[in-house]
């Protein structure tokens, strides 16, 4: 059985990488609630729409389409693209707002419910059925983590 981690390469397996986004971004989360400082609450939110931004569109290009193929799926994988896309939209909404509007914390408040049902959906179904095939995670794993650095060099 493969390890999570591949202690020479320093590869992910392509669960373990994407679960580590999801505490990222629930750590953000959290630090927002905790901020009262418009400022850093704008950073906060940057970073937060970048680290979304670049988890879905790896999972969509790479883990999605592997899962799915492998799965032979028509449930999972559909369910979790148009989850993607409202949260997509809830993105566009807060990257034109400023953190004193009015609206600004209670869509933030809604990104983060969504984000949490769409994690738990993908650790507790989606992951252990993908690990379930015989995907090569690290593999996997190591295309996310060349296509996420991509994404963040072209955002940068």
């Amino acid at each position: 059985m493969a390890t999570a981690k591949n202690k020479s390469s320093g590869t992910q397996d392509a669960t373990a990488l994407l679960r580590a986004d999801h505490k990222r971004v629930n750590d953000l989360f959290s630090e927002y609630e905790e901020t009262h400082s418009i400022a850093k609450k704008k950073r906060i939110v940057e970073q937060l729409c970048n680290e979304l931004t670049v988890h879905a569109q790896v999972e969509e290009e790479i883990f999605y389409p592997a899962v799915k193929r492998a799965l032979k799926d028509k449930e999972l994988i559909p369910e979790a693209r148009v989850e993607h896309e409202t949260l997509k939209s809830l993105i566009a909404q807060v990257e034109g707002m400023e953190p004193d509007d009015e609206m600004f914390d209670a869509r933030i408040k809604v990104m983060h419910e969504y984000v949490k049902h769409h994690v738990k959906e993908e650790q507790n179904e989606i992951f252990p059925k993908a690990k379930s095939t015989d995907l090569d995670m690290m593999k996997l794993g190591a295309e996310l983590s060349q296509r996420k650095e991509e994404l963040i060099a072209a955002r940068s």
